[in-house]
């Protein structure tokens, strides 16, 4: 059974080592930055299959110090109240394809529901097409673009309603 559990200092190498291996994907982060990133974030979760490490999540609420370009983008653009950013998602090549993503998502829209909506960015150069279909088939849109010729994200948000 898949989890979402806090993070423990006995996951930081894990952490470390699978967010080096897909640095292409996303921001550097060295043990520095991700207690900082610990410190800011709303929610920095391992994904745990039974007590295996299977990846992480990072997630931030607004109005946060945090300072990436993207999330003060999203920022600007929705205000201090009205957005849940997710900044990472990682998962460990032995247990892709087995609807862990979708899980997490599931659980991370849940959290973001009382904000409005979920905004993230994925590549586009590189393209990352396998994420830009998952969030497209998710119901996410494109409201935004940044970057430069060699590294572009599109800036994704998909609104959430409370039932």
């Amino acid at each position: 059974m898949p989890d979402l559990r806090p993070l423990r200092d006995t996951d930081v190498a894990d952490v470390l080592a699978l967010n080096e291996a897909n640095v292409v994907k996303l921001a550097p982060m060295d043990e520095g930055r991700l207690h900082e990133l610990r410190d800011l974030a709303d929610r920095f979760d391992v994904v745990d299959v039974d007590g295996a490490f299977a990846g992480f999540v990072i997630t931030f609420g607004p109005g946060t110090t945090y300072d990436s370009e993207n999330y003060r983008w999203f920022s600007h653009r929705f205000g201090a109240d009205d957005f849940y950013y997710l900044d990472r998602i990682v998962l460990d090549d032995r247990f892709r394809r087995q609807g862990l993503g979708t899980f997490v998502y599931d659980e991370v829209e849940k959290v973001a529901t009382p904000y409005g909506r979920l905004v993230l960015e994925v590549n586009v150069v590189p393209p990352n097409d396998a994420s830009l279909l998952f969030h497209a088939a998710r119901g996410y849109r494109e409201v935004g673009r940044l970057g430069d010729p060699e590294h572009t994200v599109a800036l994704l948000e998909k609104e959430l309603r409370e039932s």
